[in-house]
């Protein structure tokens, strides 16, 4: 559970495992020996509680940079003076478990009074992908359920009393539902000895407000809230939805993913180990988050903590185990808790006016640079055109209609290489007989570049406009598959521009378009091998939007593409059309 880098390659997790405890056993047999003391001394308990800066090994921290003052050493007292004794605490409980929910336009959100915890967390707004749709949850009771742990459960350095804290009957104080679902509820409870009090305050929007404070014998303890057992769409399917989850902080302005795979399991890392210095923190699909933010304008940072469970997931076939990531944030000290917590959809616009602001989660990839442009302009156009569907139409229109000089560049360049591929032909036929590591294969190059010159070829022209198309084609892919706003959303028969075409229409409308520009479009080229591969690569990316999870709406702006390519093709071969080929023995 460190901020390793979530790409860098190591051993599995049951040899690493192994070798921990070789050389665990290793080092404590070594030191017993040498070092160890000879005598048997009791060492007094501590909660300190340790925190670093991510990319810091918990292991290797050598000792806590925060302690908090009620874990701190109790100050000298005189000989003989007495130990302080515990405060009195009076018992709370409730005697029956009990639910209360808080409900808005936006949510509905259902609390149990056993643990004080989240048993649901639904966004109105947003369906699933089950058959029938359902308002979507972001909570995962059977993952909870096998892992022992709901959202807003408390995370404590003791695990004793993090157990009973969170199995407790709390008792419920609820206060007056106002405009806009506008609620507050507090749970108390305490066993004598563990007091705990959790406060939500509700406002109507997706950002609510938390606090806790956890105390032991009338001293405060450090303690975080977390969201376990599992976040997010349970019902998506391609890709898995596990393998959509990870946790994220912010740190220094920089944000860091960590993929569920590269989580530790809590066993690996100390329960005291705190990462400090956090901007926020929380857990994320692709579609939905859930942040732990610090108070507004307090300048305050937050501290975070992570790892994985492992759950049982039943199919008709086998039993597999699947990973549940989960995360935890706190202040890192013994001070109260108080936390803004925002739990909803990726919506660019509405996390951008947060503070801090956390557009940041809405990510493109590496193809960011075109992706998101691409996103802004496509908002921008949906604006007028309340349609998706419709809108990506128009913008393709506007974006072939920008190309479209790039389209008469390489249709002139393809003319003059095709006039001039016999040549091409027959001084490649004079130096087939050399190998490509023969020195005398550089005098066919030259020849041919030569020819391209006197000729006022640009050997890439031709091919110039396919080459500016496809980053244009990732780009949109990604942006459409990563916005909110195109989750679910339909045009014509499709229901999600998101996700591919159930009934795959868009792709085989995609390769018989692809395949009339390329019949209307000159070769370059006179060779009977490069001829057959275009005729079959509208086959081939037909067969790409069946086979892999490419959107519906990139499918669509292809098509529109294919569709304005052909007029534009029409226009080109009946104002420029091919030059009579010379007569034999003339140029």
């Amino acid at each position: 559970m460190n901020g390793s880098d979530p790409n860098k390659k190591g051993f599995s997790h049951e040899l690493r495992l192994l070798l921990a405890f070789a050389l665990s056993f290793l080092v404590m047999s070594l030191w017993i020996k040498y070092f160890g003391p000879k005598t048997s001394v009791e060492k007094p308990a501590t909660t300190a509680s340790a925190t670093a800066t991510p990319g810091t090994s918990a292991a290797t921290t050598p000792a806590p940079t925060s302690v908090s003052p009620a874990a701190s050493a109790p100050a000298a007292t005189k000989p003989g003076a007495k130990p302080a004794a515990p405060v009195a605490v009076p018992a709370i409980a409730d005697n029956q478990e009990r639910t209360f929910v808080v409900e808005s336009e936006l949510y509905r959100v259902e609390f149990s009074n056993r643990g004080a915890v989240v048993k649901s967390w639904q966004l109105k707004k947003y369906k699933d992908d089950a058959k029938p749709q359902r308002t979507l949850d972001l909570v995962h009771p059977d993952a909870a359920e096998q892992t022992g742990g709901w959202p807003f459960s408390l995370s404590l350095d003791d695990a004793s009393d993090e157990a009973a804290a969170n199995k407790a009957l709390y008792t419920i104080d609820a206060g007056p539902a106002g405009e806009h679902g506008v609620s507050q509820v507090r749970f108390s409870w305490s066993d004598g000895h563990l007091q705990v009090t959790k406060e939500f305050h509700f406002d109507g929007t997706y950002t609510a407000h938390v606090k806790t404070a956890v105390l032991h014998d009338g001293k405060p303890v450090v303690a975080g809230l977390a969201w376990r057992g599992g976040f997010g769409d349970l019902t998506v399917a391609d890709p898995a939805p596990v393998e959509q989850v990870s946790v994220l902080f912010n740190t220094a302005g920089k944000l860091k993913n960590i993929p569920y795979k590269d989580l530790k399991s809590p066993e690996e890392t100390p329960r005291t180990f705190w990462y400090a210095g956090m901007d926020y923190a929380g857990i994320e699909d692709r579609y939905f988050v859930a942040v732990f933010l610090p108070d507004a304008d307090s300048g305050a940072k937050i501290s975070t903590r992570y790892w994985k469970l492992m759950r049982e997931v039943k199919t008709a076939e086998k039993t597999d185990q699947e990973p549940v990531a989960e995360v935890a944030a706190g202040s890192g000290t013994a001070d109260p808790v108080s936390l803004r917590f925002y739990a909803g959809p990726k919506d660019y616009e509405q996390l951008k006016k947060m503070n801090p602001p956390l557009h940041a989660l809405v990510q493109f990839g590496w193809m960011e640079f075109i992706a998101e442009p691409l996103f802004h302009a496509l908002k921008w156009t949906q604006r007028y055109i309340p349609n998706w569907g419709w809108a990506i139409i128009v913008l393709t229109l506007v974006i072939n209609m920008v190309l479209f000089p790039m389209r008469i560049s390489s249709y002139r360049t393809m003319l003059k290489m095709r006039r001039v591929a016999p040549e091409v032909s027959a001084i490649k036929e004079r130096y087939k007989k050399y190998k490509l590591n023969d020195p005398k294969k550089a005098e066919e190059n030259k020849e041919i570049m030569a020819l391209y010159q006197r000729e006022g070829i640009n050997p890439l022209g031709g091919c110039f406009q396919m080459l500016v198309q496809m980053p244009i084609w990732f780009g949109l892919n990604t942006a459409l598959r990563y916005s909110i706003e195109l989750r679910h959303a339909g045009w014509l028969w499709v229901s999600d521009l998101s996700a591919k075409d159930p009934h795959y229409i868009l792709p085989v409308t995609v390769g018989i378009s692809m395949y009339l520009v390329s019949k209307m479009t000159p070769m370059a080229t006179t060779d009977p091998s490069q001829e057959a591969m275009m005729k079959y690569m509208p086959i081939m990316m037909a067969a790409s939007f069946i086979f892999f999870p490419f959107s519906s709406g990139l499918a669509l702006y292809i098509l529109t593409s294919s569709v304005v390519g052909i007029g534009q093709q029409w226009y080109l071969n009946k104002t420029h059309p091919e030059p009579a080929k010379p007569a034999r023995g003339k140029r």
